[in-house]
This record gives C-alpha cells, sequence and structure tokens, in this order.
C-alpha cells in the first residue's frame, strides 16, 4: 500500500511539474515589449511625430486626440520656414506632420519633399472655406490642408508708445532706441520692410531688395533683438516695447495685459497660410492623416483656433458659431474687407532668392544679430 501510494504521489508530482512547465512556456513574460507585430498581446501606442511652430496648438486638442487614437504625440517647434527646409531637406528625421507656410509648401512640392495626400482619408476637408481650397502654391490641395491663417504686425505696449500706432514707420522713431523686436525670418522681415517702402514682398529687383537691406541696417540703434517668433514674450518680459510678431503670438498676451495691442499697419503686411503637410519617408502616415482630419472637425478646429488666437480656415466652424465670437469681430484677427486689399502673401521668388539671402546676411553682419 505505501509503495503504491508512493508511485502515485510520484506520478501525480510528474503530472503537475510538466503542466506547470508547459504554462510556463506559453505565458507571455511580463518584462517583454508588446511591439512584436506577431504578438497577441495589446499593439504598441503609436506615436505622431509633430514637427510645429511654437504657442501654435490647444494642448486640449493633442489630449483628445491621443484619447481618440490610442496614440501619442511627440511635439517638436521650429523659429521660421528656412530651419523648417533645411531639417527635411537634409533627410526627414521621423516627423509625420510638418507645418510649412505656403510659399514653402510650394518649394517643398517642386523638390519633392512633401508626400501627396490621400484626400480620401481627409473628407473633412469640405468643412474649409473656399477661399482655402485649391490655393495657387497647391492646386487641388494635393500635398497640404490650411492649419490658420494670419497675419504680420506690430505687437505694442500702449503705455510706451503712449497712443495707438498705425504704421511702420513707428520703428524708426528715436525714442524706441533698443526697444524694438525683429522676426528672425529672412522673407518675413525683408518683406515688410518692401511693403512699407511701396514694392512687392517678392520683388525680384536687386535695386529694391538693396533699399529695404539699407532700411532695416539703418534701425540700427532701435533693435533690441532679431526673435525666433518669441517676440511675444520679449513684450510680455518689457524687454521691447514694439516687436514685429504673428497676430495671434501677440493676441495670446493682450489675454494676460490689457496694455498690449497689435496692429496691421496701414501700408499693409503680410498675410500668410499655415498648412498641415506629410514629408517624404514619414513612419506614421495613416495616422498624420487621421490627425489631419481630426483638426479639421469644426469642433476641434474652433478650439485649436480659439485658444491660439488665429483665424481659422474651417468655414464649418465659423457657420456654426463656434468661434470666439471676440475673435470674430476683432480686426486684427478676421482683417475687414478693405484690409485686406493690402495684405500680400510670399511667394517662391526662384533664382531671387539668392539676392534675399545675400541682403539678409549683411543686415545680420551689420546689426550683430
Amino acid at each position: 500500500m505505501f509503495r503504491r501510494l508512493s508511485r502515485l504521489s510520484i506520478f501525480i508530482a510528474l503530472f503537475v511539474f510538466t503542466a506547470l512547465l508547459a504554462i510556463a512556456c506559453v505565458a507571455p513574460d511580463p518584462n517583454a515589449s508588446n511591439n512584436n507585430p506577431g504578438s497577441s498581446s495589446s499593439p504598441a501606442v503609436k506615436t505622431l511625430n509633430l514637427y510645429n511652430w511654437t504657442t501654435y496648438i490647444d494642448p486640449e486638442v493633442v489630449r483628445e486626440f491621443e484619447q481618440k487614437f490610442g496614440a501619442k504625440v511627440k511635439y517638436d517647434t521650429f523659429d521660421n520656414n528656412e530651419s523648417l527646409y533645411a531639417k527635411i531637406k537634409a533627410g526627414n528625421p521621423g516627423y509625420d506632420i510638418i507645418v510649412p507656410t505656403d510659399y514653402m509648401v510650394e518649394i517643398m512640392v517642386a523638390e519633392g519633399i512633401l508626400e501627396e495626400l490621400n484626400l480620401e482619408n481627409i473628407p473633412n476637408r469640405k468643412n474649409l472655406s473656399p477661399r482655402f481650397q485649391n490655393l495657387s502654391f497647391d492646386p487641388n490641395n494635393k500635398h497640404s490642408i490650411p492649419y490658420q491663417w494670419g497675419t504680420q504686425g506690430l505687437g505694442y505696449n500702449i503705455k510706451a508708445t503712449e497712443g495707438e500706432i498705425d504704421s511702420w514707420e513707428e520703428v524708426f522713431d528715436p525714442k524706441y532706441q533698443g526697444r524694438v523686436g525683429l522676426l528672425d525670418d529672412m522673407r518675413a522681415t525683408l518683406g515688410v520692410m518692401l511693403i512699407y517702402l511701396g514694392y512687392s514682398p517678392n520683388t525680384k529687383n536687386a535695386e529694391e531688395i538693396a533699399e529695404a537691406r539699407d532700411a532695416l541696417i539703418s534701425l540700427r540703434d532701435n533693435i533690441a533683438a532679431f526673435h525666433p517668433d518669441t517676440g511675444q514674450d520679449l513684450l510680455a518680459q518689457g524687454q521691447v516695447d514694439l516687436v514685429v510678431e504673428y497676430s495671434g503670438d501677440i493676441f495670446q498676451k493682450m489675454e494676460e495685459n490689457p496694455d498690449f495691442r497689435y496692429v496691421i499697419p496701414k501700408e499693409g503686411t503680410i498675410f500668410w497660410t499655415d498648412n498641415l503637410t506629410i514629408p517624404k519617408g514619414a513612419p506614421n502616415r495613416e495616422l498624420a492623416e487621421q490627425f489631419i482630419n481630426f483638426i479639421l472637425e469644426p469642433e476641434i478646429g474652433a478650439k485649436n483656433s480659439n485658444f491660439i488666437k488665429y483665424a481659422s480656415p474651417n468655414q464649418r466652424a465659423i457657420d456654426q458659431g463656434l468661434i470666439d465670437p471676440d475673435s470674430l469681430k476683432d480686426p486684427g484677427i478676421y482683417p475687414d474687407p478693405e484690409v485686406l486689399t493690402k495684405l500680400q502673401i510670399i511667394e517662391d521668388v526662384g533664382e531671387a532668392t539668392r539676392l534675399y539671402d545675400e541682403a539678409w546676411t549683411e543686415v545680420k553682419v551689420s546689426i550683430g544679430g
């Protein structure tokens, strides 16, 4: 009896050991990665790599996208179109979405830097205003979808100016010695100076470009800094009294300080459209198109524009009353028809870009920016 029980015990022990061994062989390792495409475990969280301007998206919009699509957004920033171009031209380091301005879209399309969009994955493009469809720099929106639009103007502290201002002439006033900030952006800054002088910001005339260069150099004593799209911070910190900046950046700070103002100078200024595009080699192209479509939802587009204080190209968001009424009534954000006639878009000037490069280099060397 004892021997029979012993053998039975041994048999049971061997059976249990074998079963446990089998379970161990198929049980998932809790320390193992879930990124194996063939794994039966839950799929890995995808990351959308977004390369955008600073202060240019509502963090809540990012969170909603992440929750809706089970993704993460990695947000990197650039200061101007030229730095964006240089980084992507050298080879996409892994971005899924980049946000170039109109003329840079045209350049990137010509050089094969952008993917052609699968518009079937972006049905919400129907929500765009007709004015922002089929634009000259990208016919039929084959490579880009408008994100936001706005103007380039003067942000200022009314306590320093002691009244409202309305002209580019103000930046030349000696009372602002060492108190003026200019965008560290070749086409943007030379462009508004050309407009002030009565020329096109897209001129290919070497003499006109040289005149704009000399006008900027004459501002040497007034210039506090060439800032990388952070003029609103210089203004908020009291380092400047006047700053050339993009409209929404100043309007964001106006909510914090009632002494700040933004004006489109009477001579006119640059009007621009920033665009959502997918660079060649994007690792998550499908997720990128989902993001573009998500941004075009009326509620999301309105939430984003209301937060960053730029004008929305989403006509359905406007028609549904989702845009902040105060923003819609503000001519600094949504210019009236008369002002719209004085706005000019920057275009690719081809080989004449060399003239701008040379002029800009001379400006920076002379001023030490």
